[in-house]
This record gives C-alpha cells, sequence and structure tokens, in this order.
C-alpha cells in the first residue's frame, strides 16, 4: 500500500500548527474508521494501520517539541490552576483537535481488549511525556497530582470523627495515632486494579489530612483465595486479567498511581498555598508476598517489616512492562547488581535472605509480626521524624530527578502497554490467573 498521509512540516506558529495537526488526524481518523476493528485486519490493513499512527504520533511529537510549554499555560490558566491528568488530557483534546484522544473515544477503546484497542493511550503518553520533561510545566503538574482528591475531601470529617472508614478494598482504622490503611482486593490476591489505585489514593489523602494520625501503615487483609485462605497477602502487583480485558487505564492507574499516591506517601499533601507538603510516617507490613507493584509500594515506605517467609519479586520485564518508579529507586536501596537481578532477571528475594534486608528493614517471625510492627510505628511517631525523613527524602530524589524520570516513564510505558509481546504475555497469564 502507499503512503496513507502527506504529512506537513510545522511553522513554529502555535495557531496554524494546531490547524495543521487537526487536519492531519482528521484524515488519519477517516482512514482508520474505513478499517475493520484491529483483531479483524490483514496484514496490509495492520500495516497501514501502523503507518498511519505513526505519522500522526510523529506529528504531535514535533508539535510537543515546539508548544508544549505554551499548551499548558494556556490548560492552567497561566499555571493559576491545578487540573489532574485526565482533566489536563481531555481539556488538550478540546483545545488542539487530534492532539490526544476524545473522553469519547477512550470510552470505545474499553469496549475492547488490550489487544484490540486501537492504541490511542500511546499518544496521552506523548503529550505527558512532553509536559514532565518541562522543568516549570512538569514541576507544577507533579505537584498538582499531590492535591487531595475531591473523594477524600468529602470524606475528610467523617473519618476524622470515627477514625474509621470502609472504602470498598481499602479498610482504615485509627487507634493512638496510628491509622492502619488494610487492603482487601482479596478475589486477586490484592493485585491492583483501577478501583484499588483509586481508594488508595483516598486512603493515603485521609492519612495526611486526618490531624489526629502521626504514622499511616499498610497491611494485606487475610484472603478468601482458596490457595491463601486466612492467610495475608500484602499484593500480588498489577491485575494482568485485567489489563488483559482492556481495563487497566494508562492515565487513572499506570501514571496516575506514580504521581498520585505513591508519591504523596514520598513527599506528603501539597496544600496548592505555597506552604510545604503534609507529611506523615508510613510503615508496610509485607506478609506472603510484594509482587511487582507490591514490591514498588514497599520502597516508597520508612520502614518495611517483612514476614521471614515473604517474598519480593519484580517481573515487569518478562511481562514486558515497566515497574513504576522502581528503576530510579531499588538501584538507591539495594545496588546496580540486585536491581538489575530482579528487574531484568526476575529475581524473587525472600525476606529471610542476606539481599532481603537491603529491601525490608526487619524481618519477624509471622507470629509476632504485628508485634514489630506497631515498635516501628511507636518509633516513628518521634516529633523529629517527620523534618527528618523531608530532609532524607531531599537528599535521596530530589523533585527534579523524580520528574525527569517521570517524563520518560511516561512514554516508554505507554508505547509498552501496546506492543506485542506484552499483548501475548498478558494473555497467557490472564489465561493462567497471574498478576505481576
Amino acid at each position: 500500500m502507499t503512503a496513507a498521509l502527506t504529512v506537513p512540516t510545522l511553522r513554529g506558529d502555535r495557531a496554524a500548527d494546531a490547524r495543521a495537526l487537526s487536519e492531519v488526524t482528521a484524515g488519519a481518523e477517516e482512514i482508520l474508521a474505513g478499517l475493520p476493528p484491529r483483531v479483524d485486519r490483514d496484514a496490509g490493513q495492520q500495516d497501514l494501520a501502523a503507518r498511519v499512527h505513526a505519522d500522526c504520533r510523529a506529528l504531535r511529537e514535533e508539535f510537543l517539541r515546539a508548544h508544549a510549554a505554551q499548551l499548558y499555560r494556556e490548560l492552567t490558566g497561566d499555571h493559576t490552576r491545578r487540573p489532574r491528568l485526565p482533566e489536563v488530557a481531555y481539556a488538550a483534546a478540546d483545545l488542539v483537535p487530534g492532539l490526544v484522544p476524545t473522553a469519547a473515544q477512550i470510552a470505545a477503546e474499553l469496549r475492547h481488549e488490550q489487544a484490540g484497542k486501537e492504541g490511542r493511550e500511546i499518544d496521552q503518553g506523548i503529550l505527558f511525556g512532553a509536559l514532565l520533561a518541562l522543568p516549570d510545566a512538569g514541576e507544577h503538574l507533579v505537584e498538582s497530582m499531590l492535591g487531595p482528591v475531591p473523594r477524600s475531601l468529602e470524606l475528610a470529617d467523617l473519618f476524622a470523627r470515627k477514625g474509621q472508614l470502609e472504602l470498598g478494598s481499602v479498610r482504615l482504622s485509627r487507634t493512638g495515632g496510628v491509622t492502619r490503611l488494610e487492603v482487601h482486593n482479596d478475589h486477586c490476591l490484592n493485585a491492583e486494579d483501577n478501583q484499588l489505585a483509586e481508594d488508595m489514593e483516598t486512603a493515603v489523602d485521609l492519612v495526611l489530612l486526618d490531624g489526629e494520625t502521626r504514622v499511616g501503615m499498610l497491611r494485606g487483609a487475610p484472603m478468601s483465595h482458596p490457595r491463601y485462605a486466612g492467610r495475608r497477602v500484602f499484593s500480588a502487583g498489577i491485575n494482568l486479567r485485567d489489563l488483559h480485558r482492556g481495563r487497566i487505564s494508562y492515565v487513572d492507574f499506570l501514571l496516575a498511581r506514580e504521581l498520585g499516591y505513591l508519591n504523596k506517601i514520598v513527599r506528603g499533601l501539597h496544600p496548592g498555598d505555597g506552604s510545604p507538603p503534609v507529611q506523615k510516617p508510613w510503615v508496610a507490613v509485607v506478609e506472603s508476598f510484594a509482587i511487582g507493584g507490591g514490591a514498588q509500594l514497599a520502597m516508597v515506605f520508612d520502614r518495611v517489616v517483612a514476614a521471614a517467609d515473604a517474598y519480593f519479586s519484580l517481573p515487569a520485564a518478562q511481562e514486558g512492562i515497566v515497574p513504576g518508579a522502581s528503576n530510579l529507586r531499588l538501584i538507591r536501596r539495594a545496588g546496580s547488581r540486585l536491581a538489575r537481578q530482579m528487574i531484568l532477571g526476575g529475581r524473587k528475594v525472600w525476606a529471610h535472605e542476606t539481599d532481603g534486608r537491603l529491601l525490608c528493614d526487619e524481618v519477624a517471625d509471622p507470629r509476632e509480626i504485628e508485634a514489630v510492627a506497631a515498635r516501628a510505628a511507636e518509633q516513628l511517631s518521634a516529633p523529629a521524624v517527620v523534618a527528618n525523613r523531608r530532609m532524607l527524602g531531599l537528599a535521596e530524589e530530589p523533585p527534579q530527578r523524580f520528574r525527569e524520570y517521570m517524563a520518560a516513564f511516561a512514554g516508554v510505558q505507554a508505547y509498552r502497554m501496546y506492543s506485542d509481546d506484552v499483548l501475548g504475555k498478558v494473555e497467557r497469564a490472564a489465561l493462567h490467573g497471574m498478576n505481576g
């Protein structure tokens, strides 16, 4: 087949370049609309669609190289508003048609399994990679994602009064200044999905907003799964079955998770009024296993208490995706060799191993882990802990370094979600009921 599109060279004028991009992408949509659904295309049709997408993505990247800073100023009222990731994405779709998918286009994608989608989330990855790469816009976007979500603000008074709350897949309970977050996504061994990510961000916000809470503690609930019935499980990682079914959102899960509740645990809740973020220390209690996203999660905690029979693993390279910010954080915690063994080689590290002590602070007899975790929380309740964790964070992971990493991650992860090897691996994993 011949070239599908005539792609112009942009001229550097924001309005003219936006019109040119919109015209080209409108033509691309006509071509794609004339093709069968992705899973029904023959080799020639697949090649045509791939070249259409490649041409449009090259043009989007060229547009953003020239105009990303101006675009972000327009989207945020010259940085006076603080929209979250979905608001930025869909506002950009309205402002520059064809730059990123509309809400309707993303909704249409959700009707398909991952392998049957057009891959429009890749264009969102291109947008956020460009925005995060800009020092001013990227810093503003990262800080915006540190603000409390509306659901948290609605529930803050209720939690402050009662000291306990049920969020669906996370339970909160405050006792003696320690708020325990118990994850009970037990139908899938606490694997992470869109709903759990939303519940976790709300729960983290509530801990940081609550004046009576000095320390947050995360633990998995006892499971109902036949193999682990009655046992507590920390996390089985990303829900690969949901990913296979097309139910894992790039913006609302893969990107928002890193910039949202994980970063809030690290850096605190940003009030948006120029004052420092509200930080509190955190304890993770790892039982059974912390696989994939679970291991990523444990890395952001101040104290990790692990049962002696628990293990950590990061099988993302075998699955084909990038394990969040683990590539940034694990080297600092465990060294380059162990980081490569885990991320590239899929090594499983048991808490009781010598190398396990690089991934957790205390290894406890499973029968005594509650008492050990309580002592850890008490130690972190000391008045000077918050100030010192803030200074440790600045030294260990400066905001600029995190932003630069996330700029690269935004694009790489979006492409990996739709690569042929990932689609094949998640299908096989989903069929075998695996997560990671």
